[in-house]
């Protein structure tokens, strides 16, 4: 069960918030102010805050900040009253997820928790590892591959132009993206994510434009977009195949044109936005099947960037354990040092279909049954080490079969040479030919069937 952080100085908010999401499923903590939230936050697992922000000792913003810094996974949600709307927007700039204005509607509120625990579960939280002249930005890896990204950051870093990053779902898309902006000259300007995956189809074109007073049932007041909000700096569109196709021919023209209209709005607001696109998907087949545009693929194709899965950079587990073991040793006071030779030998044998986020939460389940400083095969998990062994069988009995097809091909290959010989040899005659080979005639001519030699 999600367990969702309230924070107000206002009991009575407090308790409605609290009813309200708890008949949604949810599991509820709440704080009166930032500090008892900073305190629960490292006493308890959070899915996401939902902050006031006017608040004594630490408010909404300073609070916002701490978590950013501290848990950059936990998304934050800003409650605001109406003379305040500025101030929540500026939030959204500095990380915040969503902001929702008071007096809210239930059905606002579930969308926006709902669109919260959805972007946590899809963020990629993988690290690679920058070269000494790129600003590290958490990634952590030296392998080829991962050199080669960073090269590809460094030419394009300084540049606007559109980047499509591809790779498998958590192998660190979002992460190379922050490194794009981190090392352009837009890095003090705001770095604006939207997970397209994590939004409902019928509320994604407000996300990306924003709205209009008026424009829909429950649009109490103008909202500005994904888009107003990254002006001057980047927008990064996370899993942009999932973007419906009627709203595509809309993305299309503000990457060509840089403008737009808010949903119900009139005025035709243009900006500065850097856009940097990512996907899972193979986007090309899309195209080829009709679910997107291909003038939309060739536009945000213009800088292609590939981030390998977990599997073709095994040189990088290694250093990748021993950060998480400082990680978790922080985070669960633990003491472990290492992994003994056969708990490594396995984590590098192993597929890694999670990518870097099943590595991590590997180790991190690990360390809570260690008993020693060094993890063993005692704290493997045993589904991981069966899963290991069938991956294993299965490769090889796929290499078994293979061999088998190869043996007889090439047996196969020898046969049709040898009868194409003895034909030759007795001029056509299949009966001369059949003696020869030690087959009946009856027996021949069904070979000289299957090898298309009749003729």
């Amino acid at each position: 069960m999600d367990r969702i952080l309230i924070v107000d100085d206002e009991l009575n908010m407090r308790l409605v918030l609290a009813a309200m999401l708890k008949r949604e499923g949810y599991d509820v903590a709440s704080a009166a102010d930032g500090v008892e939230a900073m305190q629960l936050l490292k006493s308890t697992p959070v899915a996401a805050v939902v902050t006031d922000l006017k608040m004594p000792k630490i408010d909404g913003m300073q609070l916002l900040d701490l978590v950013s810094r501290n848990y950059p996974d936990i998304p934050v949600i800003i409650i605001t009253a109406h003379g305040t709307v500025a101030t929540a927007v500026e939030a959204l700039k500095k990380g915040a997820l969503d902001y929702i204005t008071k007096p809210f509607e239930l059905e606002e509120m579930k969308s926006v928790i709902a669109k919260a625990i959805r972007t946590r579960n899809l963020k990629a939280n993988e690290l690679l590892a920058p070269p000494e002249d790129i600003e590290p930005t958490g990634i952590i890896g030296s392998s080829r591959s991962i050199r080669d990204i960073f090269e590809a950051v460094q030419r394009v870093a300084p540049t606007t132009t559109t980047i499509l990053i591809t790779g498998e779902t958590g192998t660190g898309k979002e992460l190379v993206a922050e490194a794009i902006h981190r090392n352009s000259p837009r890095k003090n300007n705001p770095l604006i994510k939207i997970n397209c995956a994590a939004i409902a189809e019928t509320l994604i074109e407000s996300e990306l434009f924003g709205y209009e007073k008026g424009a829909f049932t429950g649009a109490a007041i103008s909202k500005p977009g994904k888009f107003e909000l990254a002006h001057k700096g980047t927008l990064f569109l996370d899993e942009v195949g999932e973007i419906p196709r009627d709203m595509q021919v809309k993305l299309l023209r503000v990457l060509q044109e840089q403008e737009f209209e808010r949903v119900g709005g009139l005025k035709t607001i243009k900006v500065d936005v850097r856009f940097i696109a990512a996907t899972n998907r193979n986007l090309q087949q899309s195209v080829q099947e009709g679910s997107f545009r291909e003038d939309l693929y060739y536009r945000l194709n213009v800088f292609p960037i590939r981030v390998p899965p977990l599997r073709e950079r095994v040189d990088d587990i290694p250093p990748l354990v021993d950060f998480f073991i400082e990680k978790f040793n922080k985070k669960l006071s633990c003491h472990v040092t290492g992994v003994d030779d056969a708990v490594r030998e396995m984590l590098l044998r192993h597929r890694w279909p999670g990518n870097v986020r099943e590595l991590e939460n590997l180790i991190e389940r690990m360390m809570l049954m260690a008993k020693t400083p060094i993890l063993t095969l005692d704290e493997l998990p045993p589904e991981f080490q069966k899963n290991l062994e069938q991956d294993e069988g299965q490769n090889a009995k796929e290499d078994k079969t293979r061999f088998k097809d190869f043996v007889r091909s090439h047996m196969e290959n020898v046969e049709k040479q040898m009868i194409i010989k003895c034909l030759e040899d007795s001029e056509g005659n299949v009966t001369k030919a059949a003696k020869q080979l030690g087959l009946s005639r009856k027996g021949l001519q069904l070979k000289m069937i299957k090898y298309n030699l009749r003729k």
